[in-house]
């Protein structure tokens, strides 16, 4: 069981649930040391006072918020125990949302919410069945390390998930970043949709970390004295322009079914579905050539329809 992150309580209405937080993921990057080459000690940081160039111990360090560049506000952590949190011990809910109103950019870390003693199993329990049958989501006010935040609160397999989730105002508007308008082909949209459903899949538990993989793969090998592994064949693929983008589609379509053992020797679809306008442009191309055809059937039996001229 993971260590307890924060111990309070779920505020549902007037219903209390005694909860512990506990982190819902694991990081397994590789993290390395900084050394001195020459021998292999360690550099570690120091945290050295600009104005006297002294080295300072954690205990004489504090919080100070620069008002300008030559004064500073001290804040002592008492100061700010003393702020008025009403969700200093508690994860208040404050609404009920339906899940795809809420947008992905605004999820952060994710807690499991666990039980703080049996008392707590039945309001748990509650609460769970709520959010699984009204097919819903809770917003919820909660505050850690003196600063209040926003949560999102959902069940995952019997258990209750506290997303941290970011304010309305710290979210960046993309506006400026989003390209010019572009003019697309419908054939070419038709193209990118088969590619994405040429490469659904149904789980996405199989993926695995191959920089990680290969990283161990070195350390283990420099541990037992051994030449570092070579790197796989082949070259990684490399960005380059796009010349014809139906052509990279229906090569992108053909590789992805070769990566799914899918036997098709004809990647491209032929049988797009036009356009409204490019089809009565159709229409209207293959009409005259039928009127020519009609008139030269015409022609041929009013030729065959006349006597011979006798001289």
């Amino acid at each position: 069981m993971p260590s307890t992150i924060w111990s309070g309580a779920i505020s549902f209405g007037l219903v209390t649930i005694p909860c512990k937080v506990v982190g819902a993921t694991e990081d397994h990057s590789i993290r390395f040391h900084q050394v001195h080459l020459e021998d292999m000690g360690r550099v570690r940081t120091r945290k050295v006072c600009e104005i006297d160039g002294e080295v300072v111990p954690q205990e004489d360090i504090g919080k100070g918020y620069e008002l300008t560049k030559d004064e500073t506000v001290p804040i002592t952590d008492a100061e700010l125990d003393q702020m008025p949190l009403p969700t200093a011990k508690a994860i208040e809910i404050v609404a009920f949302v339906d899940a795809n109103t809420i947008d992905p950019v605004r999820i952060g870390d994710s807690y499991y919410l666990a039980i703080d003693g049996q008392v707590a199993a039945k309001p748990y329990t509650l609460l769970r069945k709520a959010l699984e049958r009204s097919d819903k989501v809770a917003i919820a006010k909660f505050a850690w390390h003196n600063r209040e935040r926003l949560g999102l609160l959902r069940v995952r397999d019997n258990a209750i998930v506290l997303h941290a989730m970011r304010w309305p105002d710290e979210i960046r508007d993309p506006a400026e970043l989003a390209p010019k308008k572009t003019e697309l082909d419908e054939d070419e949209i038709e193209q990118a949709v088969q590619l994405a459903d040429s490469m659904t899949i149904d789980d996405i538990s199989g993926f695995r970390d191959a920089y990680r993989d290969a990283l161990e793969e070195l350390i283990e090998a420099k541990t037992e004295g051994k030449e570092a592994p070579q790197p796989t064949e082949g070259k990684a693929q490399q960005p380059s322009q796009v010349v014809d983008l139906m052509a990279a589609l229906s090569a992108s379509v053909q590789r992805a079914k070769e990566s799914r053992g899918e036997t098709d020797d004809h990647a491209t679809v032929h049988e797009m579905k036009p356009r409204k306008k490019t089809a009565a442009k159709k229409t209207t191309k293959k009409k005259a050539p039928a009127k020519k055809a009609a008139a030269k059937k015409t022609d041929s039996k009013k030729a065959a329809g006349r006597k011979p001229r006798t001289a």
